[in-house]
C-alpha cells in the first residue's frame, strides 16, 4: 500500500488500541465514584448509556479486526493499481468492511444491556458466571469445526481470489465490496468476539489474545481447515477446564 494509507491505517488502529488502554487504565486506577459504568437494573439504562457502550464496542471492533483485515486492503490497492482505480477507493472498502463489524455492535450492545440487568456481569464490565464463559467457548470451539465457518475463512485468507470474484468498479462498488468481505469475515470471527463477555469485556489480554488468533488464523501458511480444528480443540479445553474448576 502507498505510505499515506499504511500510515493511516497504522494511526487508526493506534488511536482506537490507546483509546482501550486508557478505559482500562481508568478502571484500575480511578475511584468507582469517578468512573462511568453500566447501569444494573434493565430500565435504567438511558440513550446516553447505550451510545457509551456501542462506542466502546466500535472502538474495540476497529482496534481488533483491522490487523487481520490489512491483507485485503494491501491486496485490493494492488488489484486496483492494475485495473486503473485510484488506490483512494480503497478507504471506501474499508468503510464497507467496517460498516459490518459497527452493525454487529448493535446486538453486542443489546447483550451487554441485558447480561448487566440479569448481574452476569459487573459494574467493571467483568463476567460473575463462569458457566456462562464454559458455554461461551463451547460454541465458538464447536463453530469452528462447521462448514460455514470454514467457507468464510478460506475467503478471509485468500483476499485476491475474493477480489476476481466480488471486485466491482467505483467507489460505490469498493463499499459494496468492502461489505460483502466483512460479512464473511464476521462469519468466520463472531462468535470468538462473543468471548470477550466470557473472558470481561474490557479485559486488555483478552483482546490481545484474540486480536492475535484471528490474524493467525487468517494469515498463518497452514492449511485453513486443520488451523480452525486445531483452535476449536483449544477453546473446547479451556471451556472443559472452567467448567471443572467452576
Amino acid at each position: 500500500m502507498p505510505v499515506r494509507l499504511t500510515g493511516f491505517f497504522v494511526l487508526v488502529a493506534g488511536g482506537s488500541w490507546a483509546y482501550l488502554f486508557y478505559q482500562a487504565w481508568q478502571m484500575s486506577h480511578l475511584p468507582m465514584s469517578q468512573m462511568r459504568m453500566p447501569p444494573t437494573a434493565f430500565d435504567a439504562w438511558s440513550a446516553g448509556d447505550l451510545a457509551w457502550i456501542f462506542g466502546m464496542w466500535a472502538v474495540m471492533m476497529v482496534a481488533m479486526m483491522l490487523p487481520s483485515a490489512l491483507p485485503m486492503f494491501a491486496a485490493f490497492t494492488r488489484y486496483g493499481r492494475s485495473s486503473n482505480a485510484d488506490t483512494a477507493l480503497t478507504l471506501w472498502l474499508a468503510a464497507g468492511y467496517f460498516a459490518v463489524w459497527l452493525l454487529f455492535c448493535v446486538p453486542l450492545t443489546a447483550l451487554q444491556w441485558l447480561l448487566h440487568s440479569l448481574s452476569w456481569l459487573s459494574p467493571m464490565m467483568e463476567n460473575r458466571q463462569p458457566y456462562l464463559a464454559a458455554g461461551m467457548l463451547v460454541l465458538a470451539g464447536s463453530y469452528q469445526f462447521t462448514a460455514f465457518k470454514n467457507i468464510c475463512l478460506s475467503h478471509c485468507r485468500t483476499p485476491f481470489g475474493f477480489l476476481l470474484q466480488h471486485w466491482q468498479p467505483g467507489g460505490m462498488g469498493a463499499l459494496r465490496t468492502g461489505f460483502s468481505h466483512g460479512l464473511h469475515c464476521l462469519g468466520c470471527c463472531w462468535l470468538q468476539m462473543l468471548l470477550m463477555f466470557a473472558a470481561g469485556v474490557m479485559n486488555l489480554v483478552a483482546m490481545l489474545m484474540l486480536t492475535a488468533l484471528i490474524t493467525l488464523e487468517k494469515t498463518a501458511p497452514v492449511p485453513a481447515t486443520r488451523l480452525s480444528a486445531g483452535i476449536g480443540v483449544l477453546l473446547l479445553g479451556l471451556a472443559g477446564y472452567i467448567a471443572v474448576n467452576a
